[in-house]
């Protein structure tokens, strides 16, 4: 991936920084200042399920 198909998380902070990156229909997530340590992914289903959880409000404190 290049690094014009990732996009910085509207709600990264100072150093609290994720990027998001599409592999075909799958998503790929990366720590914006530790580029070089990778990434991870996610099925296209998984990461919608996890979109879901976040705006459902499951992981709110």
């Amino acid at each position: 991936m290049t690094d014009s198909t990732w996009r910085k998380s509207s709600h990264s902070g100072n150093h609290n920084c994720v990027e998001v990156g599409r592999v075909g229909d799958d998503a790929a997530v990366r720590d914006t200042e530790n580029r070089a340590a990778g990434c991870f992914t996610a099925t296209g289903r998984q990461w919608q399920m996890f979109i879901d959880a976040v705006k459902s409000g499951r992981f709110d404190r």
